[in-house]
């Protein structure tokens, strides 16, 4: 059976454990400012089951200081980056520091540029719910939304910034990285709507950028993509010849992009099922890593999903806690009903700030990884002065989302709770509006702790200002949702 190739997970008794990694860089995380967490780590037996009480941790003991985060974040990217391995199209293996040189001989990529024919839209406009709004309808919606506690405050402060300033949308002084350029939560379709110049990033599968092709010859904007050279100009060829591997052509991938002229945007939207998301995480970090000590022009753009642990503002424990007041007799009876196991409040009173625990235990500790290397790039990054771009997306019905049967049921029936499960054209042109905000400011307001960063302009759902534990909430949105996760 032929081994894994590309950026690899460690040996470890000679298996490539996944658990074995996980427990040991949340260790590392730990170990300066909470050694005893350390520890907990390092013994846990159930790795798959216990994960999640040690991803609390880790936000939990950054709460000390923003040097103590920072810290956390530090470390766990360097116990990743010493532990991580890459295997080159020989077979041999080496650090993952060594990804640059040892395929430093992968073959050049050239580059495809595509113009749409559109006229480039000069308005901000969402489309929801199968219409398109724009102007007041838009500002009525951001109402809605921060009532109803979906969005932060500071998410519709924003994106009013951006209403505000159309002309901001007009992105041709940046050259905006999407890779996973298929995703369905990147700004691809935005930037090309507005004008800009998008650097489409995303594997040779020809389907992929047929999809892309259309939508750029649809808008206004400049679609560049990597592409084999001697790759003919029609899009049948592009689609053919386009593409980069990230997870076993790194450099290539790399090279091609120090070649690209203009300020780097690099936007990480990348995502694979189960393992391979972490060996894909890491390989995008060390290109980043690589860009970054190449290039002093680089801005960093990160989804954030809503399924994790933040630290949240005491308004948001205060709205949770007048909806939990407001549910009283519902609330006790079915907590009676389950023996205590259902409808936990979702904050201690008076908390601030409060911790929201937002893991699905279904996600698994490998999509925990993944996500959580790429809040401590966005933190360290930060704290060295570079311009980041990270928002908390709403939950969103996207194809990955709705493959996971669980997680489709939950969804389906999480409005009975207050959380509004978002379409993927909402989710993404929302944050892409974000997106923009973000790089017109400088990264957005200046925080006094990155817990504060991440909570700026988060579009969480309505899942920090429910009143119940979302976990304590699942298994019963699971049994309501059923029908409709069907349907």
């Amino acid at each position: 059976m032929e081994g894994p190739s590309g950026v690899v997970f460690p040996l470890t008794d000679g298996t490539r454990s996944t658990t074995a990694l996980g427990r040991a860089v949340v260790a590392d995380a730990l170990r300066t400012v909470d050694p005893v967490g350390a520890r907990s780590a390092e013994h846990e037996t159930n790795w798959r089951r216990g994960y999640l009480v040690h991803f609390r941790r880790l936000v939990e003991a950054g709460l000390l200081s923003r040097d103590a985060a920072v810290t956390i974040a530090r470390d766990g990217l360097t116990a990743l980056h010493a532990r991580m391995r890459v295997v080159d199209e020989d077979g041999a293996e080496h650090p993952l520091e060594d990804v640059f040189t040892t395929g430093a001989g992968q073959p050049p990529l050239d580059t495809a540029t595509v113009t749409g024919s559109g006229e480039p839209e000069r308005e901000l406009s969402l489309p929801y719910r199968g219409r398109r709004l724009r102007g007041d309808e838009l500002h009525r919606r951001l109402d809605a939304w921060v009532t109803a506690g979906v969005i932060e405050p500071s998410c519709a402060e924003a994106v009013r910034a951006v209403i505000a300033n159309p002309d901001w949308l007009d992105l041709r002084d940046q050259r905006v990285v999407v890779l996973g350029a298929g995703a369905e939560m990147g700004p691809l379709p935005s930037v090309l709507r507005w004008g800009g110049d998008v650097v489409a990033v995303d594997l040779p599968r020809p389907d992929i950028w047929r999809r892309l092709l259309g939508v750029a010859h649809r808008y206004g904007g400049r679609l560049h993509l990597p592409v084999r050279p001697g790759t003919g100009d029609d899009d049948e060829a592009l689609a053919a010849g386009a593409g980069a591997d990230l997870l076993h052509r790194l450099p290539q991938a790399a090279q091609w992009l120090l070649g690209v002229d203009g300020r780097l945007v690099l936007g990480n939207y990348v995502y694979a099922d189960g393992a391979t998301n972490v060996r894909l995480a890491m390989a995008v970090d060390a290109l980043t890593r690589h860009l970054q000590q190449r290039r002093d022009d680089v801005a960093l753009a990160f989804l954030a999903t809503p399924t994790d642990v933040y630290a949240v503002p005491a308004e948001a424990v205060a709205h949770a806690e007048r909806e939990y007041a407001a549910r009283g007799l519902a609330r006790r009876s079915l907590r009676v009903l389950s023996g205590g196991r259902l409808l936990h409040r979702n904050y201690p009173p008076g908390a601030d700030p409060g911790l929201n625990d937002s893991l699905v235990p279904q996600q698994g500790p490998n999509y925990a990884l993944a996500k959580r290397l790429q809040r401590w790039r966005a933190a360290v990054a930060r704290d060295a002065g570079a311009t980041v771009s990270f928002t908390v997306a709403p939950p969103t019905r996207t194809r990955s989302v709705l493959r996971n049967r669980a997680l489709a049921a939950a969804y389906a029936g999480a409005h009975r709770f207050g959380i509004e499960v978002f379409d993927p054209a909402t989710s993404n042109t929302l944050m892409a509006a974000l997106l923009v905000h973000d790089l017109r400011t400088g990264g957005g307001p200046a925080q006094d702790h990155p817990w504060r960063d991440e909570a700026y302009g988060a579009a969480h759902g309505g899942l920090w200002r429910v009143p119940y534990a979302p976990r304590s909430a699942l298994g019963l949105a699971v049994l309501l949702g059923v029908g409709g996760a069907r349907a």
